[in-house]
């Protein structure tokens, strides 16, 4: 999953100018002044985890949350916990990341604070422009395309998907139903990244895999 830093974002702040430590490039968004700092952008091309257990009992998520938050201390990685606000803080996570049926943007953001980074699932414009209000760092826009991971899911336009990116001024993540064989498709929507899960643990070898999906998501985020 790819973001941009800026040097007033609280992703910037907590990781410096290379957010996973990878080489950074320059975004060819020209983002306005705003909330995140200056016109121009550094992004970086790698990754973050999100841990997701909708149907673990509280104490075990918990449980599961402290060993992977350990275990992404170790290698850097970022560590965003999905819905689940009070794990995310017990925990130590560096970011939480709700949907619209979850606690609301601006919620999350008065309990946690400003120094954690907190995305927000939208499908709309209207959506996309009230988690920025609300405070959200990051946006997760889908299903782009068919999923089994979410089955409650509705599939997002690429024309909405394009709208979002060129209406918001903080990043936003493509996901839902990507793979090497369609990740090319969202080029020119905008994007800033991609969430990805069956593409790599459906894969015969992960890190073949994820070193593929990391050039092809290079490759679309900066298509011309």
């Amino acid at each position: 999953m790819a973001r941009y830093t800026g040097p007033k974002s609280r992703i910037a702040r907590k990781f410096g100018e290379g957010i996973f430590g990878a080489d950074k490039v320059l975004s060819k968004k020209n983002y306005p002044p705003g909330q995140h700092g200056n016109s121009r952008k550094r992004k970086t091309s790698e990754y973050g985890i999100q841990l997701r257990e909708k149907h673990l009992a509280e104490a075990a998520f918990l449980e599961e949350a402290i060993a992977m938050r350990t275990l992404c201390s170790i290698y850097h990685v970022p560590l965003i916990i999905n819905d689940n606000v009070n794990v995310a803080l017990q925990c130590g996570a560096d970011g939480v990341h709700v949907g619209q049926k979850d606690l609301k943007a601006g919620a999350v953001r008065a309990i946690v604070g400003e120094k954690m980074i907190v995305g927000v699932s939208v499908r709309t414009v209207e959506q996309a422009l009230a988690a920025q209000a609300a405070g959200a760092d990051y946006l997760g826009v889908g299903a782009v395309f068919t999923t089994t991971t979410k089955l409650d899911t509705e599939a997002v336009s690429y024309d909405t998907l394009k709208g979002i990116c060129g209406t918001v001024r903080i990043p936003v993540v493509a996901i839902g139903g990507i793979h090497k064989n369609n990740i090319s498709k969202l080029s020119g929507a905008g994007v800033d990244g991609v969430a990805l899960v069956s593409a790599i643990f459906a894969a015969d070898d992960i890190q073949k895999e994820c070193q593929l999906l990391k050039q092809l998501s290079r490759e679309m985020v900066f298509a011309k």
